[in-house]
């Protein structure tokens, strides 16, 4: 019986909700421009990159030795409460989770704006981890993007 678990954290975030949002649904195009050591590129393969059925190829950029890829489709968009969530359905993450859905939510909180990043996962054996790591990734991403954004 594998395990079945779900994670998430907050961040708490300088820029408004509305900036970040825009960023993280213009991810295909910004973020590997705006972090080239992270990410090769980001190709839509099918949908127009924003909308529900978008299938998105993550390529990481060389310093990820276990993931070099992922295949993302979008699941679930509400821009009126700035939430999107997908699962990855490709690459080296389903080594080692059978499920792996991510959900990202941005509200505004004073003149900044908060990210919630939770994960529904399935590990593939009993064996592997939960995907803290992965959760560490999520977080230094978003306070990349926050920095970014301010100096934009």
């Amino acid at each position: 019986m594998a395990a079945t678990g779900k994670i998430d954290v907050e961040v708490e975030l300088k820029s408004p909700a509305d900036k970040f949002w825009a960023a993280i649904r213009d991810s295909p195009d910004l973020f590997p421009k705006a972090f080239p050591n992270q990410y090769k590129s980001i190709d839509v393969l099918e949908g127009d990159g924003k909308s529900v059925g978008t299938i998105r190829l993550v390529k990481y950029a060389e310093g990820s030795p276990e993931i070099t890829f992922s295949k993302e489709k979008i699941e679930v968009v509400d821009e009126g409460n700035k939430t999107v969530s997908y699962s990855v359905i490709d690459g080296d993450l389903l080594k080692f989770y059978k499920v792996f859905k991510p959900t990202l939510v941005v509200s505004s909180e004073g003149d900044g704006s908060v990210v919630k990043w939770s994960c529904e996962f399935e590990k593939a054996s009993e064996e592997i981890p939960n995907p803290d790591i992965i959760k560490e990734f999520a977080v230094k991403n978003f306070q990349e993007l926050d920095a970014y954004l301010l100096k934009a």
